[in-house]
């Protein structure tokens, strides 16, 4: 019996993804729940496991394009006992063994012995065609020998007897190119933008024409916060079991101002303000396959724990490709933090359709005029990026501002002044 492996549905907006990866070669046996491939849509990156244990024969190569609910590959269950079968007592093997040692090898022979071309999977022999490689001249290291695709692409790249060319005249060649790890050699090299990257793009272009973007710029003495964290940061973690970062006091900051300067926390739709009296902060995840924002819900009645503890596990799904469309959507603002990779000053875009954004920056020591006198602080950049359609400049101002004296002196946050 064969099982369809199905692309899932991944939410009402995504009919189509990117097969990014396989983690099985045609012809594995594979595990219940062992991940098998990477599906990359237009909003997450996830990995999909199977639903059956027995050998895996795949229908459609990485880096294709599939539709919702279309057949990738197939599980045939009847082989489970395969496995089980290699994991028989030893005891009763060595029996055997002993009884007939001339009759073993030539048994086992006849029950391995596969035409290795009439068994070749689509995918092994589309290999086999692109490469020239003679599936019959290869070692199958499939089930029962059956040769896959990797040990056609592992043939492929062995070196071949070089032959001897006819002498040619001696030519002047161009100048070679410095080959690299990274281009092989290549002057140029292409691939095909993924649809998270294509959605980051479209979402970034649309906020640039659709929103009257303006960015406003303040600073900030990081002090208060950095002396704060030294002083129960040991407690903290002994008691919740994880660090207390920056971000969490950025957060609580961003929700102070929003209940103080409701005019942010508020979208366009159509014709009409809708204002949003809850506090979804979204925090901006840069991965490898580009930037997520999965969402802190109700930050309003979380403290600094929950918040860091959020901030981590969402991080660490969003890196994995495990994270789940209902992570990345509904928030009402949106925190990036490009100090981590060195940032000294940026103009956040932002969003949309969310209203504004705030870019965090590194924090260097500047010389600074504290009552008159001249001393060395911690500082930090803060940019806030808003639509102006609805954000006057006055509330933009006193938004950062806020912001700016929540982190300054952090005792605002526990009274809320």
């Amino acid at each position: 019996m064969a099982t369809e492996v199905k692309i899932p549905a991944m939410g009402e907006s995504i009919s189509s993804g990117i097969l990014a990866a396989w983690h099985v070669n045609d012809g594995d046996y594979v595990e219940k729940d062992q991940p098998i491939y990477e599906l990359e849509t237009d909003k997450i990156t996830s990995e999909a496991a199977a639903e059956v244990s027995g050998v895996i024969s795949i229908k459609v190569e990485a880096d294709e394009e599939v539709d919702i609910g279309q057949v990738v590959a197939t599980i045939d269950e009847s082989a489970q006992g395969t496995a089980s079968d290699k994991a028989a007592a030893p005891a009763e093997t060595a029996t055997q063994n002993e009884a007939a040692p001339a009759q073993a090898p030539a048994a086992a022979s006849a029950e391995s012995k596969v035409d290795p071309v009439a068994t070749l999977s689509p995918a092994a022999r589309k290999a086999a065609e692109e490469t020239g490689v003679n599936p019959a001249a290869v070692a199958g290291s499939g089930k029962d020998g059956r040769v896959t695709k990797n040990d056609i692409l592992e043939a492929a790249k062995a070196p071949t007897p070089a032959k001897p060319a006819p002498a040619a005249p001696a030519k002047a060649a161009p100048a070679p190119v410095k080959a690299t790890s990274a281009n092989n050699g290549e002057r140029e090299t292409r691939k095909k933008m993924s649809p998270l990257r294509r959605k980051i793009a479209e979402r970034l272009v649309t906020a640039t024409q659709e929103a009257a973007m303006l960015t406003t710029f303040n600073e900030v003495d990081m002090s208060s916060v950095m002396k704060l964290r030294k002083q129960h940061q040991e407690k903290f973690v002994e008691r919740h079991g994880l660090k207390l970062g920056f971000m969490s006091f950025f957060t609580k900051a961003v929700t102070h101002a929003l209940q103080a300067v409701p005019e942010v926390n508020a979208r366009i739709e159509g014709n009409e303000i809708v204002s949003q009296n809850f506090f979804d902060i979204g925090v901006a995840v840069g991965t490898d396959k580009g930037l997520m924002v999965p969402v802190l819900r109700d930050c309003d009645q979380k403290g600094f724990a929950e918040i860091e503890g959020d901030i981590i596990a969402y991080a660490k799904l969003a890196r994995e490709g495990k994270i789940q469309m209902s992570d990345l959507e509904g928030g009402v603002f949106t925190i990036s933090n490009g100090g981590i990779y060195g940032s000294m000053l940026s103009t956040p875009i932002i969003n949309y359709p969310q209203p504004a954004i705030l870019g965090l920056h590194n924090i260097t020591e500047r010389a600074v005029v504290v009552n008159g006198e001249i001393v060395i602080r911690p500082m930090m950049y803060l940019a806030l990026s808003y639509d102006h359609r609805l954000i006057d400049g006055k509330e933009a101002v006193t938004f950062l501002v806020k912001i700016k004296e929540a982190i300054e002196d952090p005792s605002r946050l526990l009274f809320g002044i």
